[in-house]
């Protein structure tokens, strides 16, 4: 079967071609449009999909988009009816976007298709998926397993906002599911918006920040004994009750009644770029906390349902990669595994494969060892002729290094003299995090990394930690973990022997000190509890970025590098050539590595108008 999937109007538009259960193509709209989290009907991403697999609209078994619009209508139109007249203002923005666009969909979607080429309108068959199903499908159909119990978390989808669902070989059975409006991702997006960060862009900052909290301080109980008391239940089987006398995201155009969050935790709504304080820090930890408390829950109720050695995960709380490791380590499952793209840009994959299993019913085979994403590594890839387009655009100089192994060393020297390189090569990758084809690397061992690199590379906040690539097979010289991580979806605790003792009045450190203090012999990528959101790299899926993390092993004696996403805050990750020039430009960095070019940033012609990305790089 042949079949196209699609995600849009939410955000995250992704569109994924499949062929008999196989990953041709994979790709987020907002790599093509370059803006970030982008919800328009993903055109650029069908037609790379459609080239890639050499295939016609006309070639296609069925096109599937990843939900059911009328159901998520007849949710808000209940929604508002419940708490009228609260809301009417909501209402009246809302009702007429969905009587011109979303109630049509049918039409909306062939009407775009139309517009990539043309097609036989009357062959065309057009399926809609339930949105969980969509994430549900998108974590067990592409893992290695042939059984597994199946979670699902994110925000809403038409009704259900979690589930708990059996796969077995090709089949699918919802066992348990959440409905709207108690959501635990709603209340993580509630708590991103108080903290002064984006919804739906900055979730994974208050992971981040958690850490800065004081854990088991006063501080931090109380805020837990507060939420706990006032505004979310979690319950023993790890649903959630929300008291929505403290939230606005039913009816209103904000995610929290602010005056009523103030009152009960003296705590002010904080804005965006305001100052960070530890209050924040505190609050932050509580509400991570009490999110791995609901993960952990609902992931022994999956054992007892199912039965299973097998966990799959997906949805957009599964970018929470602290609360997946809590599952780890509390070793309810034998083995995790996540989908890489497991927010709505996912629901595209999910999609087409549950048409693929359930709608046709094909033939499922695992063997419960390798899943078939291989490596995320989906996108576009670009030959020598477009990235000489590039160069003679922008009159810039390279070096062609046709030999690989000398365009590894070279990189490699260059890491270790403390160099920041952007390193873009082969296939683009599926999901948001980068796994060595379009990232930003530097040497983990350099006390002054993460703070250039965040302020002068990334112009993102100082308190944003780096991720490291190792080796798989050296992962527990220098991290406790027993998992792999191939899609930089855990973290680990670095190991004992790397770290430095911490002073006894640590905890009493400012936010600054505590980032700067030197934590072990891989400052730029340990957290300050001492964490790490791990990549591990296998030599099979991305044979040169392995040759080049072992290559810096023999300069460094240590087989890992910082990679952090090739883009700049607000931006999406880069993909074509053109895109990572002018991120190179625009940034302090020092080496640009496209497939066998090799950039110096000395020797380029002077970028005009340093300071654009004042003006382009919005908040994210």
């Amino acid at each position: 079967m042949k079949i196209l999937g699609i995600s849009a109007y939410y955000h995250d538009s992704a569109a994924v071609i499949t062929v008999d259960g196989k990953i041709i193509a994979a790709v987020c709209e907002e790599r093509f449009t370059r803006k970030k989290h982008d919800l328009c009907f993903p055109r650029n991403s069908i037609k790379f999909c459609l080239e890639k697999s050499n295939l016609k609209i006309d070639d296609l078994d069925a096109v599937i988009f990843y939900d059911k619009p009328w159901l998520k209508f007849e949710r808000l139109m209940l929604t508002y009816n419940m708490y009228a007249p609260r809301g009417f203002k909501s209402f009246l923005e809302v009702a007429p976007v969905w009587a011109k666009e979303k109630l049509f969909l049918k039409k909306v979607i062939k009407d775009e298709l139309s517009l990539i080429q043309k097609y036989n309108f009357e062959k065309l068959k057009l399926l809609f998926s339930y949105h969980h199903l969509s994430h549900t499908a998108s974590a067990f159909y592409p893992s290695p397993f042939e059984k597994s119990a199946i979670i699902t978390v994110d925000g809403v989808g038409e009704w259900a906002t979690a589930s708990i669902s059996l796969g077995k070989a090709n089949t699918i059975t919802t066992l348990k599911e959440l409905n709207f409006p108690h959501s635990l991702g709603l209340f993580y997006s509630a708590i991103t918006y108080y903290l002064g960060f984006k919804v739906n862009f900055g979730e994974y900052k208050v992971m981040g920040l958690a850490p800065y909290g004081n854990k088991d301080s006063k501080e931090v109980l109380n805020y837990k004994k507060l939420l706990k008391e006032n505004i979310i239940d979690i319950k023993e089987d790890g649903s959630c009750w929300l008291n929505q006398d403290y939230f606005d995201y039913s009816t209103g155009i904000k995610m929290t009644r602010n005056k009523k969050w103030k009152k009960l935790f003296g705590l002010e709504k904080r804005y965006p770029e305001g100052e960070l304080l530890q209050e924040h820090c505190d609050f932050a930890l509580a509400c991570q906390e009490i999110t791995e408390e609901a993960i952990i829950n609902m992931a022994k109720t999956a054992k007892k349902l199912t039965n299973c050695d097998n966990l799959c995960l997906a949805g957009g709380i599964a970018l929470n990669c602290v609360a997946n490791s809590k599952i780890v380590e509390e070793k309810i499952f034998k083995n995790i595994w996540i989908q890489p793209a497991a927010g709505d840009a996912g629901g595209a994959l999910g999609a087409a494969l549950s048409a693929e299993y359930i709608y046709y019913g094909a033939q499922r085979i695992a063997n419960n060892k390798d899943d078939i994403m291989q490596g995320s590594y989906l996108g576009p890839e670009y030959k020598d002729y477009e990235i000489e387009q590039t160069i003679n655009q922008y009159k810039a100089v390279a070096q062609k290094i046709e030999n690989e192994d000398i365009l590894i060393q070279k990189t490699a020297k260059a890491l270790a003299e403390g160099k920041v390189v952007g390193w873009f090569y082969g296939r683009a990758e599926w999901g948001p995090r980068a796994l060595g084809n379009r990232s930003i690397l530097g040497d983990p061992r350099n006390p002054n990394m993460q703070m250039k690199m965040n302020l002068k590379i990334k112009y993102r906040e100082s308190f944003r930690p780096f991720a490291p690539s190792v080796t798989e097979e050296d992962v527990k010289k220098y991290f406790e973990i027993e998992e792999k991580s191939p899609y930089m979806l855990l973290t680990s605790q670095v190991n004992k022997n790397i770290r430095f003792k911490l002073p006894k009045d640590y905890e009493t450190f400012s936010i600054k000190d505590k980032l700067y203090y030197k934590r072990s012999e891989l400052p730029a990528i340990t957290h300050i509890d001492f964490s790490a959101r791990l990549q591990t790299v296998l030599k099979e899926t991305n044979p040169r970025y392995y040759k080049l993390i072992k290559e810096f092993e023999k300069l460094s004696k240590y087989p890992i590098l910082i990679n952090t996403s090739f883009n700049v805050r607000g931006k999406p990750i880069v993909l074509t050539p053109e895109d990572a020039y002018r991120c190179f430009m625009q940034t302090q960095m020092d080496i640009l590595i496209i497939e066998n070019y090799y950039f110096k940033k000395e020797n380029q012609p002077e970028w005009k108008n340093k300071d654009d990305w004042k003006k382009e790089f919005v908040l994210d």
